[in-house]
């Protein structure tokens, strides 16, 4: 069970742990992570091409999964973000369903239905908005 505590300096050594304990349990994972709904996106890299896959978590709208780009409030967006801006292919895996899938980026009312969704679930997504100036991207994954 990946720890953050145990990857201080090594950001993608936790996510490559987190995300080898989902594929292993099914989508369950443990540590701060443990019961969220995650999903694992998998990006291919804007300036290297390279595939890499991040966990994030996610909410449903119908049957499209919607995932923020908070950054936990960073003044910048992550990476995977910057990823599927260049590259909107795909692939989403959730504990129970792989596909591929075209992200885009969620727009005016839509944007701020979706957001304000993300935080009533769960509320530290309206703090990471009040931590920040810029505004925070919603993307929304839909199913080729």
């Amino acid at each position: 069970m990946p720890n953050i505590e145990d990857f201080k300096d090594d950001f993608r050594g936790f996510n490559d742990a987190l995300v080898e304990e989902f594929r292993t349990n099914g989508g369950k994972v443990t540590g701060m992570f443990g019961g969220a709904p995650l999903v694992l996106l998998t990006t291919t890299g804007a300036k290297s091409g390279k595939e890499r896959t991040t966990p994030v978590v996610y909410t449903t709208d119908g049957d499209k999964v919607v995932v923020i780009a908070s950054k936990g409030g960073a003044p910048t967006s992550p990476d995977w973000y910057h990823n599927l801006v260049a590259n909107p292919d795909v692939t989403v895996e959730l504990p129970t369903e792989r596909f591929e899938g075209r992200a885009r980026v969620a727009e005016g009312e839509e944007r701020e239905r979706l957001y304000r969704a993300q935080a009533e679930l769960m509320p530290n997504f309206a703090e990471y908005e009040k931590a920040t100036t810029r505004q925070i991207p919603v993307v929304v994954l839909e199913r080729k």
